[in-house]
């Protein structure tokens, strides 16, 4: 099956509207027990079907625990590379965190024997016409990275990071708040 027919299905299952939403000037998303629409911008919508293909890659749905163990994935396999990617990245990573840390560390490890789809350069239109273990067998490394010390370095730097990420809003109002009693 084409990777244009599995997302196709992968929005009609996560109720994700056609084109993973490339078209709509926002998107929304619930976290904090809250629904948020937020802007859809033009980085956010060129490249929204790698992180889509990212879910089917990895058999993942939209919960959090699926995009928990993505942004894992994709912080080990280098997306952080891609500001301001690594914005939404990072503040996914950093919310999953909370609620389901054992899926970010699962995806972190399995990044770490992946090659990144936004690395591999292959324009959408390729992609759509791509099968899905074609596109599994290009992301394979060939040699296989274990969890040792260095890896466990990376991923406590990216929880520390994430968490900066996550919290800045609460960091910037708790340093306002104590500027103005002073």
């Amino acid at each position: 099956m084409t990777l244009e027919s599995l997302l196709n299905e992968f929005y009609e299952k996560n109720g994700i509207p056609e084109n993973g939403g490339v078209d709509k000037k926002t998107f929304a998303f619930k976290a904090f027990g809250l629904k948020f629409n937020m802007p859809n911008p033009k980085f956010r919508r060129e490249v929204i079907y790698i992180h889509d293909i990212q879910h089917v890659l990895n058999n993942c749905d939209t919960s959090w625990k699926g995009e928990g163990f993505i942004s894992g994935w994709e912080i080990s396999t280098g997306m952080w590379k891609y500001f301001p990617l690594t914005l939404l990245s990072t503040w996914a990573m950093g919310y999953s965190l909370w609620l389901h840390p054992a899926s970010v560390l699962k995806g972190f490890r399995k990044g770490l024997n992946d090659i990144g789809i936004i690395d591999l350069k292959i324009s959408k239109s390729e992609f759509m016409k791509m099968e899905l273990e074609e596109l599994k067998r290009i992301t394979k490394r060939e040699q296989h990275t274990g969890m040792g010390f260095f890896q466990w370095c990376q991923f406590f730097f990216w929880v520390l990071v994430s968490q900066l990420v996550l919290l800045f809003p609460l960091i910037v109002l708790a340093i306002g708040i104590i500027w103005i009693v002073k």
